[in-house]
């Protein structure tokens, strides 16, 4: 157990919906004023409560949007494992694809709350964080293949993700963008690719 999972543990049950509380109100307020708007005022005035008692909770702005940010990021990558796990390896990438893009569709405001985040953060991410866990999902679908279709999978793990991202980005500017139609093309050009 981590310390921070620790401490979290050692709270009481109204000082874990207290954070809860605070994490939805940041993830809110930052998909609607972005992460220059989310001041602690306006995050506590957004929950209810003194900007003291955001302090209590969390140490600094930073800590609160990280939480905020923690909360989404875990949102959707347990939704797009659930369905990845769910599917056999052969259609893995496909439902990859399927449920990032559909979490991010009826989640615009933890999609939101992700790019600016990542935006305005100090902390350097690698990567590899981002493109290795789709490159296993392609490389378990090629082992089903028979022949088993070459390739690289980063480079097509780097590929998939920049799709998803100009779709989720379009649909963001425009809402009437039908990102699950854009979703099953992007899963077309994936599944020929596969299939060469």
């Amino acid at each position: 157990m981590s310390r921070r999972e620790r401490a979290e543990s050692e709270l009481t049950l109204t000082e874990r919906a207290r954070r809860q509380q605070l994490i939805e109100a940041t993830v809110e307020l930052v998909a609607d004023r972005g992460y220059a708007g989310a001041s602690l005022s306006r995050i506590a005035e957004r929950a209810g409560i003194t900007k003291a008692a955001v302090l209590y909770h969390f140490p600094s702005k930073d800590a609160v949007v990280r939480a905020a940010h923690e909360h989404a990021l875990t949102a959707l990558t347990s939704q797009v494992a659930a369905a990845v796990e769910a599917a056999d390896p052969a259609h893995g990438p496909a439902a990859y694809i399927r449920s990032m893009v559909g979490h991010l569709r009826e989640h615009p405001r933890h999609t939101r709350m992700i790019i600016e985040a990542m935006t305005n953060e100090s902390a350097e991410r690698q990567p590899a964080e981002r493109w290795r866990p789709l490159a296993q999902i392609i490389e378990a679908a090629r082992s089903e293949r028979t022949p088993k279709a070459a390739g690289d999978e980063r480079t097509l793990a780097i590929i998939i993700g920049g799709g998803i991202d100009a779709i989720v980005a379009e649909q963001l500017s425009d809402p009437s963008y039908d990102t699950a139609e854009a979703a099953e093309e992007l899963i077309d050009l994936v599944q020929t690719k596969l299939s060469a």
